[in-house]
């Protein structure tokens, strides 16, 4: 069966969002599934510009994307997971401005009681 990864490419300076190249590989050998692929991948119009991607490459043969690699412990458990978190930095710096004033007017509040 075949398999889908992602080779992410460097970014640009004009890059929306970081850019990449579809790689398929374990592709069927015999004319009947690899024609089922290539109707897959032209339904609809070119995949490329439908996904975002940059290219699709597909290959028979195993391909290994080092980068695709996850480190696991000996339970097969993954020793870190790369994560990309945007912020909204607006709402947070209002949320920390609102917990300093509260904690500001907490402190005031207990040095009133112990005067």
């Amino acid at each position: 069966m075949a398999r889908l990864q992602i080779l992410e490419l460097p970014e640009g300076a004009n890059d929306e969002r970081p850019p990449f190249i579809l790689v398929i590989d374990q592709a069927p050998t015999d004319e009947a599934g690899f024609d089922a692929i290539r109707r897959d991948l032209l339904s609809d119009g070119d995949l490329v510009p439908r996904i975002g991607a940059r290219a699709v490459l597909v290959f028979e043969e195993t391909i290994d994307i080092p980068a695709n690699d996850i480190p696991v412990d000996a339970d097969g458990k993954p020793l870190f997971l790369k994560v990309h978190v945007e912020g909204e930095f607006e709402k947070f710096h209002e949320q920390v401005q609102d917990e300093i004033r509260k904690a500001q007017d907490e402190l005031r509040n207990a040095r009133i009681r112990n005067a």
